[in-house]
């Protein structure tokens, strides 16, 4: 079977104070060209006080329009990974990330192009458009909503994006301490004549919900979503099932040298069971988008409920979004290994 994916280096080569709490890294890739599409994003290996903390960051820069590449990281309060960056990373560091990956790119369309973006959701967005305004003749429009002013992520360079592309490129600014909260009438007024038009939301995800509720036109909506929260602590023995439970077969999890087996649980996914063996595995979304929670089957099957991140070659090689992943009942032992 093969090793996990490798991870490439890169150097920060500069470092751009966007708010108060969000900063721009320019990456030069150390180890060859890091081929990527707009709209994706790399898994960054963090490791914080000797632990691993691996986070997914999109680009936002867009490959065609820009020359360098650059991920935009928020802040986040008690975001380990993020707090790191903001606090350690100085320009001529190394980072080490994976390959780009992530399907929440463009897509082929003579329809306008509409973004909706909560906080630091305009990261990815900002990439997509881009993209579409360099290569295609499409509108864009984005509805960006912030807390306030100065929490207004890309104020300066939307406008000079606007500024270069006149007439294609329309950005509304909705600021929570001027109109209140976004409602779905906001939405809605919004995107007026546009409801057959390529929809892309990216944002918190009581903002995503309500974006995609109010988007009831035939266009399509494609989302990214990047939450999660911190993992629970890990038990200091494997919880018993319950006597009454039945458990068809065994789970094996594999992670930084240690084995842990216990009996497999119905619709329990290999995320779950990693923690109930009393390890901490990485975890992000817990959606099945950003791939941060991937591990590679050793034996065994399982069948993901979603997979908006990993590329059909992993697929096919073994790899797996645990927090997707459910060992097949006709499976009896299942074997995983995170990195």
């Amino acid at each position: 079977m093969p090793s996990p994916p490798p991870f490439r280096r890169a150097s920060v080569t500069r470092i751009v104070q966007e708010t108060a709490d969000a900063r721009t890294f320019t990456l030069a890739p150390l180890d060859g060209p890091l081929p990527y599409e707009a709209g994706q994003y790399c898994i960054f290996r963090i490791a914080v006080d000797g632990r691993p903390a691996p986070r997914a960051y999109s680009f936002s820069s867009a490959p065609g329009f820009d020359d360098e590449i650059t991920t935009t990281v928020k802040r986040v309060p008690g975001g380990a990974a993020s707090n790191w960056l903001h606090d350690h990373v100085r320009e001529g560091d190394e980072l080490e990330l994976t390959a780009a990956r992530g399907k929440f790119t463009l897509r082929p369309a003579d329809t306008p192009l509409l973004g909706f973006c909560g906080g630091s959701g305009i990261t990815p967005v900002l990439s997509l458009a881009k993209s579409a305004l360099a290569g295609t003749d499409r509108r864009v429009r984005l509805l960006c909503a912030d807390r306030d002013r100065g929490q207004a992520i890309f104020r300066d360079a939307l406008h000079a994006l606007a500024a270069r592309h006149p007439g294609r490129l329309d950005v509304v600014r909705h600021l929570d301490d001027v109109r209140g909260y976004l409602t779905a009438a906001d939405i809605k007024e919004f995107v007026g004549g546009d409801s057959g038009a390529d929809a892309y939301v990216c944002g918190p995800e009581p903002f995503m919900e309500l974006v995609e509720s109010a988007l009831a036109g035939s266009g399509r909506v494609f989302s990214e979503r990047f939450g999660g929260g911190q993992a629970p602590s890990p038990p200091t023995a494997p919880a018993p099932a319950p006597p009454t439970l039945k458990e068809p077969g065994t789970v094996t999890v594999v992670m930084r040298g240690k084995r842990q087996t216990i009996g497999k649980r119905p619709g329990e996914t290999l995320l779950q069971s990693a923690r109930r063996a009393g390890f901490a595995p990485p975890f992000s979304c817990e959606a099945g988008n950003c791939a941060t929670c991937m591990a590679i089957l050793r034996e065994g099957t399982a069948t993901m409920r979603a997979n908006d991140a990993l590329m059909d070659d992993e697929v096919s090689e073994g790899y797996v979004l645990t927090c997707q992943a459910v060992p097949d009942e006709d499976s009896p032992s299942v074997v995983v290994e995170y990195e």
